[in-house]
């Protein structure tokens, strides 16, 4: 039975990564606009993290487009953190990766994790962009002033003030479990999230 339930969540997954992908660049959104700014192709990895699996996750505090102050304490001892740093609003990749974690909210939910977009934009404009893309069911956090500040702390600030595309997964306890400081220019799959999640219910 349980083999079972595996290769069902597994194929799930997959149909869910997939949509994601085929949204994001045939479906409505910003894209279809011409709002979205071509950046070229970019160097992958710009940073190197001092962080490492095991370590204690920084706290910080940050202010989200709907108005509250967010911080990475007020999770522990309830929710997972999955922390998504995106280099930019209104590029090509990012413009579909947060996106297509809204078809995904249940599996993140199912896992008890919450997660947090952070972008060193500023809020009018993480606001808009994510109007533009019809809305994100998590809370999208600006790391914009002191800029960059967490992104530093994490160490996936770029040289350009730009944040790396990463993903950082957190237990309950505030321990990173996972570190992803992907190639800037590809969206991270979305079944190897969801591995790295069915891991902390083990």
């Amino acid at each position: 039975m349980s083999s079972m339930r595996f290769h069902w969540s597994k194929s799930l997954v997959l149909t869910i990564f997939f949509v994601a992908c085929a949204g994001a660049v045939y479906g409505s959104g910003p894209q279809d606009g011409g709002q979205i700014y071509a950046v070229g192709q970019l160097k992958p990895v710009d940073s190197q993290t001092h962080l490492r699996v095991g370590d204690q996750a920084p706290d910080f505090i940050l202010p989200s487009i709907g108005g509250e102050k967010v911080s990475l304490s007020g999770y522990l001892g309830e929710k997972h953190i999955v922390l998504s740093f995106v280099p930019a609003a209104w590029t090509p990749v990012c413009s579909g990766q947060w996106p297509g974690y809204n078809i995904a909210r249940d599996i993140f939910e199912k896992h008890e994790a919450i997660l947090l977009g952070i972008s060193v934009d500023n809020l009018p404009t993480l606001y808009a962009w994510t109007q533009e893309m019809g809305g994100v069911w998590f809370p999208v956090l600006s790391d914009f002033w002191p800029h960059g500040k967490v992104a530093k702390e994490y160490g996936v600030l770029r040289s350009d003030g730009t944040a790396e595309r990463a993903i950082f997964v957190i237990d309950k306890q505030g321990a990173i479990r996972y570190i992803d400081v992907h190639d800037i220019n590809q969206r991270p799959q979305l079944e190897v999230l969801v591995r790295e999640l069915e891991k902390l219910r083990q």
